[in-house]
């Protein structure tokens, strides 16, 4: 059966390495008769979270007005969701922290998601990705039902498009061929 698949891609380089190991596991999940949509983050406007609780007597709806409310739209049309960043100071990039953050407006109605995680990190240390990981798993862990797939690790990797070279790639494609 067909999944809608929602690709969260929080690179701020396009063509980036973790935006290209998002590009490889769409390309795998619509080969398998999957139905995908890749963000990439950067391009879309997310102010990050003023904590004033608008969303919450206001039916989810933000009082900032920018790209979120459809982000968020999709987030919760979507069967699975993937979020991709590279590693910053051992944790999530800006971009990707902002959507996290927004989803407060709605994050009750993200529930029963299957998610899959990528990462990529100029070190080549197995440690590198731990708190990286951890901020992705933190999110899932406060939506209702949501269920780890799968996580893709690009190590070793700085200059744009050096993981076209690692096995990270056809791990990606693998993945998204396995949604």
């Amino acid at each position: 059966m067909s999944k809608k698949v929602l690709i969260l891609s929080g690179s701020p380089r396009k063509g980036g390495n973790s935006d290209l190991l998002c590009d490889e596991f769409m390309k795998g999940a619509l080969e398998s008769g999957n139905e995908a949509e890749k963000i990439f983050l950067r391009s879309k406007k997310v102010a990050p979270c003023s904590a004033c609780y608008y969303c919450r007597d206001h039916g989810g709806k933000c009082a900032v007005q920018d790209d979120m409310a459809e982000i968020l739209d999709k987030m919760q049309e979507a069967g699975v969701i993937v979020m991709a960043s590279p590693v910053y100071f051992y944790s999530i990039d800006a971009q990707m922290k902002a959507v996290i953050d927004r989803s407060v407006a709605r994050w009750t109605n993200i529930p029963n998601k299957e998610f899959y995680y990528i990462m990529t990190a100029a070190e080549d240390s197995d440690t590198v990705m731990d708190c990286t990981l951890e901020c992705f798993r933190g999110f899932a862990a406060c939506l209702n039902g949501s269920k780890e797939m799968g996580v893709i690790y690009g190590k070793g990797v700085y200059e744009a498009g050096e993981i076209r070279k690692m096995p990270a790639m056809q791990e990606a494609y693998e993945m998204g061929k396995r949604v």
